[in-house]
């Protein structure tokens, strides 16, 4: 049976020439995507998941037939905006339904769409789901203007006003996860509330082993899988291999500049997850999993900032360990690092990581080539290499938020000529050192407090993400824990 269908060009889908209202309809976006129609064809791509991250470093896709992804990429795909009222349990936790929608924009009220308009740059095939191929893109809202609540928004701001100065991110990824085998899905409707009760799992192998080849062995089953999938996906590979603890792995990148640094950390987790779930295994990046002898899993950023003019790195100093550039812009992050743990570590388990690994950094300190420290400095006089490595994030931070904090705490650094002082021998024994806070109430206060990130975010959007991370809060300070079960409930 043949169904007669509304003919394209007139059928709606998304906001009719949203590209030409923005004024974005150039010969580069037209031959971008003459580029990606090819590739489709030449791939026999069937789906295209137009795709955002989501505050809590989420990615949200809605799936297009590959014969309408012309039109999305000149309308944009409507999406609702409820997806940016929802905490980390996927519940909604503000008035959607409201005329402002809880976000104290009139355009965002009663539930309305919005419009992600793909990035075209971002369009990849994804090598382990045929017929298959992802997009990012950016949120629109119905007035035409970028949604200020888009994570991918902040960072873009961030990069332009580093470029203001002749300056760009450089940004390095090295990223732990846990690796479980499922021995149970828990599938169960009992089981799938808000959130779900996780799977049963098991290792896959022991773990201590540090650098053993056997241990590295194997792991090459998934490692040789994920490996393979990560080239095709344009990802710039250095390294794939066991890590410390029992069936974790890290994963690290080539260097990449600017928005394409956040988006690669976007398409790297997303991999692993997929994956590993094709092959009956769970990828977590959460920070410290609460099963036994599991270890707490970090990310560590590895930054610079390059001289647009020239292409050189402005952290490398002829005689000294870093330039006095990067001196202020140390000397930002270690000033700002409270409120900054608030997007760096926006977990409530993250913090069980800062407090309880001895691995992790406890004060907000710089040190030369010592992994101790909250900031290490690596390179040294002359070295083109020079950067500096933060060691407190969490695999699960938005990276576009983790990255345009360190950006725009670096850049106040700079604007003030911020004195980091000289970088400490002993990360660990400092007096008088700030200590990293001790939980996500602590960093939320600071965010609150922090007039930096306000002017540089944007207050609406500080507002909207204190909002999300309170609701969490009063979540889990509601929730009776098995600590409180065992402590409280024979004694007393």
């Amino acid at each position: 049976m043949v169904h007669k269908t509304i003919d394209e060009t007139t059928s709606k889908l998304g906001m009719a020439n949203l590209i030409g209202r923005l004024g974005l309809e150039t010969e580069a976006w037209a031959e971008q995507l003459e580029n990606v129609r090819a590739l489709i064809a030449q791939k026999e791509i069937e789906v295209v998941r137009v795709a955002f991250c989501d505050v809590h470093g989420i990615v949200r896709a809605r799936p297009i037939e590959a014969r309408h992804f012309a039109k999305v990429a000149r309308n944009g795909m409507p999406t609702g905006v409820a997806v940016l009222a929802m905490d980390s349990s996927s519940a909604i936790c503000l008035p959607v339904f409201n005329p402002d929608g809880g976000f104290g924009r009139t355009d965002m009220g009663g539930c309305a769409d919005m419009y992600l308009l793909p990035d075209l740059s971002t369009f990849r095939v994804l090598p382990w789901a045929p017929g298959t191929a992802m997009v990012l893109g950016d949120l629109y809202l119905s007035s035409g203007e970028r949604c200020p609540f888009d994570s991918r928004y902040v960072m873009q701001r961030a990069c332009a006003a580093l470029a203001e100065r002749d300056l760009s991110f450089v940004g390095g990824i090295e990223l732990e996860c846990t690796l479980f085998r499922i021995e149970d899905p828990k599938l169960g409707f009992e089981s799938c509330g808000m959130p779900a009760e996780p799977p049963r799992v098991s290792a896959l192998q022991h773990g201590y082993q540090y650098f053993s080849a056997d241990v590295l062995d194997g792991a090459d089953p998934f490692i040789s899988t994920l490996r393979k999938a990560l080239i095709g996906l344009g990802l710039p590979l250095r390294v794939i291999e066991p890590e410390w603890g029992p069936s974790q792995i890290e994963v690290t990148l080539d260097p990449l500049v600017g928005i394409e640094a956040a988006d690669a950390m976007l398409f790297l987790r997303t991999a692993i997850k997929q994956i590993a779930r094709r092959n009956g295994l769970l990828a977590s990046f959460m920070a410290t999993p609460g099963l036994p002898n599991a270890f707490s899993t970090g990310w560590h950023l590895h930054q610079s900032l390059g001289r647009i003019s020239d292409g050189r790195n402005a952290f490398t100093d002829p005689s000294g360990l870093i330039s006095p550039l990067g001196r202020q812009f140390v000397g930002g992050l270690i000033e700002h690092f409270a409120a900054g743990a608030a997007f760096s570590n926006p977990t409530i388990n993250g913090y069980k990581r800062l407090n309880a690994s001895p691995l992790s950094p406890k004060y907000a300190t710089w040190s030369y080539d010592n992994k101790g420290a909250m900031l290490r400095l690596i390179g040294g006089p002359g070295d083109p290499g020079t950067h500096l490595e933060n060691r407190v994030g969490e695999p699960c931070a938005n990276p576009y938020l983790y990255m345009a904090s360190q950006i725009f705490a670096g850049l106040d650094g700079i604007r003030k000529a911020t004195d980091p002082g000289d970088p400490v021998s002993d990360p660990r024994a400092i007096a008088g050192a700030p200590a990293m806070p001790i939980d996500l109430i602590h960093a939320v206060e600071a965010l609150e407090a922090s007039a930096l990130y306000r002017d540089t975010f944007g207050a609406d959007f500080v507002g909207y993400y204190l909002n999300i991370a309170r609701s969490a809060i009063g979540r889990f300070l509601s929730a009776v824990t098995d600590w409180e079960q065992r402590e409280y409930f024979e004694r007393f």
